[in-house]
């Protein structure tokens, strides 16, 4: 499972890396940008209320329109990317959790 995450979470480093490259086109950029709209959007396809199914459309919508992104992606710009990631220390993805686990206990607290 451990080795699954890091997996999703270096391609999804690289492709945060790709979009910031100056090289990449702006219909990767835009598709990474509704994947992110989607993602943080109150409407969705189906409704969160429902048990389960409004989790799994967010599940699968997004990592597939992200997918799309990258492969809009020229080559060279992917493989940069994945070579930065790769560098990357593995500190950050726990950072980045904190950070979103501190983000939605605020959020919980204060009465969304």
């Amino acid at each position: 499972m451990l080795t699954r995450f890091r997996l999703i979470w270096r391609d999804a480093l690289a492709l945060l890396l790709a979009l910031g490259d100056r090289r990449t086109p702006a219909q990767a950029r835009l598709t990474a940008l509704l994947a992110l709209l989607y993602a943080v959007s109150p409407v969705d396809l189906l409704p969160d209320l429902l048990p389960l199914l409004g989790v799994v459309d967010d599940a699968l919508v997004v990592p597939t329109v992200l997918a799309l992104a990258a492969r809009r992606l020229p080559a060279p710009v992917l493989q940069q990317a994945q070579a930065r990631a790769a560098r990357l220390p593995w500190v950050l993805p726990l950072g980045l959790l904190a950070l979103v686990g501190a983000g939605v206990l605020l959020w919980t607290l204060l009465g969304n």
